[in-house]
């Protein structure tokens, strides 16, 4: 459990202390709960104001058990709450010297379950909320459903999960990357979920509702399996090293 010197949640990333880290110590301290992380991903979200180590004479970042707290804080937002960086900064910042980091309401028993059988759209959001929480224009909102990368429901809002969608073109805007160059992910990315999909097919069809649980718990385990693939033949077809 992670020393939380502010009272915030720490969730299941491993136990710091109060001397002085490397960005390596953080990164590894951050992989109990959060594998996917990487350096890289660290000083984004340094460049990004959520954090600000300390610096050596000699330029090295520094991090303390508070820094280590709201990355873990940070990351745990973005993949259970689908919120997108600014928004996160945004609470960050409001919070007052010596203030716990804002917890959210634990899941009732039963939830899951119930979510299950809603299906993956059962969180839902609204447009301008869509355009408050992704921090974009109608137009750019527009732009990006008209390349399929962000989708409309029938019933004229939006799955939770496109503002994770959101924040992540935005932030490949920022290295050049438009939206229409994101096409090819959107074919690659349904063509693995009718992949996904072929398999719990015969469960989310069936009459018994942990049946049906276990489709969406398989299919999320699934989709977690093709996502670290995906990433890893990229990062091999760039001859990325692999951290």
């Amino acid at each position: 459990m992670l020393h939380t010197p502010r009272g915030g949640a720490a969730g299941g990333t491993a136990t710091v202390d109060s001397r002085p880290m490397s960005i390596g110590t953080v990164l590894n301290t951050l992989r109990e709960e959060f594998p996917e992380v990487t350096i890289s991903k660290i000083r984004f979200l340094e460049s990004e104001g959520l954090i600000e180590p300390q610096r050596t004479p000699s330029g090295y970042r520094k991090f303390g058990a508070d820094d280590v707290e709201r990355l873990a804080h940070v990351l745990r937002m973005q993949r259970d709450h689908y919120l997108p960086l600014k928004v996160i900064k945004e609470q960050l910042d409001a919070l007052e010297p010596g203030d716990p980091l804002p917890v959210p309401a634990p899941a009732r028993p039963g939830d899951a379950a119930e979510a299950a059988d809603d299906g993956p759209t059962a969180a839902r959001i609204g447009r301008d909320e869509l355009l408050a929480a992704a921090g974009i224009e109608a137009s750019e909102l527009e732009e990006w459903e008209s390349y399929g990368l962000i989708v409309e429901l029938p019933d004229g809002g939006y799955d939770a999960g496109a503002v994770v969608v959101a924040g992540l073109v935005g932030e490949l805007g920022r290295f050049g990357i438009e939206p229409r160059h994101l096409r090819v992910m959107r074919a690659a990315a349904d063509r693995e979920a009718g992949l996904v999909d072929s398999v719990v097919a015969p469960l989310k069809v069936h009459r018994n509702p942990q049946t049906r649980a276990l489709a969406q718990a398989r299919a999320k385990e699934l989709a977690g399996l093709t996502v670290k693939l995906h990433a890893t033949l990229v990062q091999t077809a760039l001859g990325v090293r692999l951290p």
